[in-house]
């Protein structure tokens, strides 16, 4: 059992704290030498829940210094001797069709992973970038979400001091899309509810602040080599092993709000194309209100289909989705539900996504308002702001619900 914040226990000789299950974290890093000083730093300055500190052999770090023009390595080699970090520092050169985060990711987890191949226990390992700073409980906020049952735990980002530097207008569209994605985020929670995910939490998806069970990180087949985006393929492929995920609120990592990034695609690309093109489209998961309530509604009626075996017995759903036989049948024999979410929602036309532009963000925000406002009092109807043009008949005891609306039974399921 971890042990976080009893005071007096675990204490080995130095009066520091051990950590009950191994950590490895992995770093990859390109031209990061300005940067790295204070990645490092905030790795050195970790605690325990109780404030002591958690020491050189607490957990073990793998900088994995890709395609470097700069000192990094042997910057961090002797920034880990003195920070007295248990600290190891790959180096390497892809050719120019492997040069980009998600190949430089994939190995310093490996990296990582295989630190923790001969230990007794399962292992965890967190993943940072070199130029962002975690907070002092960044190792145990990771390590108590593990021990409360998720398989994977992510967490919020934060611009540093550059972030301030950004054009006015930037910040208020920044406002607003992380207002919309709270609601989004919220309306999601209290439509399709998961236990190991409770509300509140957030819905970032970075390699700035990612940890996972050893075990986990294997079953989705390790991190994707792909050019951009390999965070988000990753948790895809948690989310269709079934892997619980917590989008922890109280982890939050200190990222750079530079314009000249060194991974194409990456943040500092994002940011410098906002700036250039203010009213560009927003993230793909910024989508319409009421599609994002019939996407929530229908993942839930996905969900308790495949729970309790019905998904195959009930075909009703692929007619009213638009899912074709060889994709309905694809998706019930899926063996996790993620894998058959993953499928029915690829298949279906009525839930392909739909770009927002910054300019529609004011009415898609007062709707969800609205919407939330009627949800947390119990009163949204089934069919009430959403399109009402699906109906999904499920007979199942009173014992169980699907949570398109508080306290509601499941005689007849309207999802939409």
């Amino acid at each position: 059992m971890y042990r976080f914040d009893d005071p007096g226990r675990g204490l080995d000789s130095s009066g520091v704290t051990p950590l009950s299950a191994p950590v490895a974290v992995a770093i990859p890093a390109k031209d990061e030498a300005d940067r790295l000083p204070g990645c490092l730093a905030a790795l050195a300055r970790q605690r325990d829940r109780s404030g002591r500190a958690l020491g050189r052999d607490a957990f073990s770090v793998v900088l994995y210094a890709n395609n470097c023009r700069d000192d990094s390595a042997s910057l961090a080699r002797s920034l880990g001797e003195r920070l007295g970090l248990r600290l190891s520092v790959v180096e390497a050169c892809f050719p120019p069709a492997d040069a980009n985060a998600g190949h430089a990711r994939r190995a310093a987890m490996d990296h990582a992973e295989f630190s923790l191949a001969g230990t007794a226990r399962n292992g965890v390992i967190l993943t940072t970038d070199a130029d962002s700073r975690v907070p002092p409980l960044w190792v145990s906020d990771n390590l108590a979400a593990i021990h409360a049952g998720a398989d994977a735990v992510l967490g919020r980002v934060d611009l540093d001091e550059e972030g301030a530097l950004l054009p006015e207008a930037l910040h208020r569209r920044g406002k607003l899309e992380n207002e919309y994605e709270t609601l989004l985020t919220e309306l999601s929670a209290r439509l399709d509810p998961v236990d190991f995910n409770p509300w509140p939490h957030h819905a970032t998806i970075s390699g700035a602040s990612l940890a996972v069970t050893r075990a986990s990180y294997l079953r989705a087949g390790r991190m994707p080599r792909v050019p951009l985006g390999e965070d988000k393929a990753f948790v895809a492929e948690l989310f269709r092993c079934d892997a619980r995920i917590r989008y922890s609120p109280d982890i939050v990592v200190t990222t750079s709000g530079r314009l000249k990034g060194r991974a194409p695609g990456g943040v500092a690309d994002t940011l410098r194309l906002r700036c250039a093109d203010l009213q560009s489209t927003c993230d793909e998961a910024l989508e319409p209100f009421r599609i994002a309530m019939k996407r929530a509604k229908w993942r839930g009626c996905i969900r308790h289909l495949f729970a309790t075996g019905r998904l195959a017995r009930n075909l009703e759903w692929a007619e009213l989705l638009g899912v074709s036989a060889p994709d309905a049948r694809r998706a019930h024999q899926a063996k996790t539900f993620g894998a058959a979410w993953s499928a029915i929602e690829a298949a279906s036309p009525l839930l392909g996504r739909r770009f927002l532009t910054p300019a529609e963000l004011p009415a898609q925000i007062a709707g969800a308002r609205r919407a939330l406002k009627r949800i947390r009092k119990g009163v949204l109807s089934a069919s009430e702001n959403v399109e009402p043009e699906v109906r999904v008949t499920i007979a199942a005891s009173e014992d169980h619900r699907l949570a398109h609306g508080p306290n509601e039974r499941i005689d007849g399921l309207v999802a939409r």
